[in-house]
């Protein structure tokens, strides 16, 4: 199975916007850090806004945040939410013209698969991305540039 681009974008912003936490994130941001086209990550924006998983802020000190504590976004769920196709073959959709349908058992067997690639992806959550082990969510950050002069570290008192 090959995952759309979109459906990547949509992982992306998530995972995004959760290491920021309450910091709110801009569309502009997320296109620099990952180099991504903006316009393209708008339409992705506005679809996890309306299913519900982002919630977008206008205004001179908008941006986004999560709608839902990442514990809650179910990757599966996600996945069918932003995948427009989940049709692997022909056979899948309504305008089937393959001749050996009847005989056939890829339909099957594919099926069987797809049912369990997204199986497995129920089974974790936008917080399994982020990482169990605090160095793993340190260097998404570090990756990311979360962390970069335009993003100041958080002060520690003493």
């Amino acid at each position: 199975m090959h995952i759309t681009r979109y459906t990547d974008y949509s992982l992306r912003v998530l995972l995004y916007v959760a290491l920021k936490g309450e910091e709110r994130s801009t569309i502009s941001e997320i296109a620099e850090r990952y180099n991504i086209s903006r316009n393209h990550l708008m339409k992705v924006v506005q679809e996890l806004n309306r299913r519900g998983y982002l919630q977008a802020i206008r205004g001179k000190h908008g941006g986004l945040l999560l709608k839902r504590r990442a514990e809650d976004i179910n990757i599966g769920a996600l996945v069918r939410d932003t995948e427009q196709d989940l049709e692997l073959v022909e056979c899948f959709g309504d305008r089937n013209r393959c001749v050996i349908t009847p005989a056939c058992r890829i339909k099957t067997m594919l099926g069987e698969a797809l049912k369990a690639f997204l199986e497995v992806l129920d089974g974790y959550t936008l917080a399994d991305m982020l990482g169990p082990d605090p160095r793993m969510r340190s260097e998404l950050i570090r990756l990311l540039q979360l962390n970069s002069p335009s993003q100041p570290e958080p002060q520690v008192s003493a």
